[in-house]
């Protein structure tokens, strides 16, 4: 809240430069907040008394603005790309995912490697770890195990992260 907006009767002071005015009224903050050219701005108004920072308020909005497209810029939307393995998968298949995952990887996405367990397969649930270790295994020196494998429901997976300390 600024200026006339602001409803408590006391507030305590902050000038444009950080020094403490004091406690004031209401009537006598705005005045002195006209006196600079700025806005009396309601800071923390849970306080006892409520705490009010005189500035320029465009400003402090454009500085606010500024900054919160800067973090925007700067984050990095990780995807998950999913690999889907079978128990009973040949060596050339194994291989061809296994490089489609590297890829992944090298691009910055995490991987998740899953195993469906169809029918009678979901006794043999050593085999499908099997796999999934050796995927584990054969990623180390490029990605990291975020979550190790896991059932759920008919399914087992684990999840892999590019190796940030790899000299990128």
């Amino acid at each position: 809240m600024i200026n006339d907006q602001i409803r408590a009767k006391e507030l305590r002071v902050i000038g444009d430069n950080g020094d403490q005015i004091g406690i004031k009224s209401l009537k006598d903050a705005l005045t002195i907040a006209e006196s600079f050219e700025l806005d009396l701005v309601l800071v923390s108004p849970q306080a006892k008394p409520p705490v009010a920072r005189i500035m320029d308020y465009g400003k402090y909005r454009y500085e606010q603005q500024k900054k919160e497209k800067e973090q925007r810029k700067n984050t990095k939307t990780v995807n998950v790309k999913e690999v889907r393995f079978s128990p009973s998968i040949d060596d050339h298949d194994y291989q061809t995912k296994l490089r489609q995952s590297i890829k992944f990887l090298e691009k910055g996405d995490k991987v998740k490697a899953s195993i469906r367990f169809r029918g009678r397969s979901i006794t043999h649930k050593d085999l499908g770890r099997d796999v999934l270790e050796d995927f584990i295994e054969d990623t180390k020196d490029i990605a990291v195990v975020e979550s190790k494998p896991k059932m759920e429901g008919r399914s087992m997976y684990t999840i892999v992260a590019p190796n940030t300390d790899s000299g990128k």
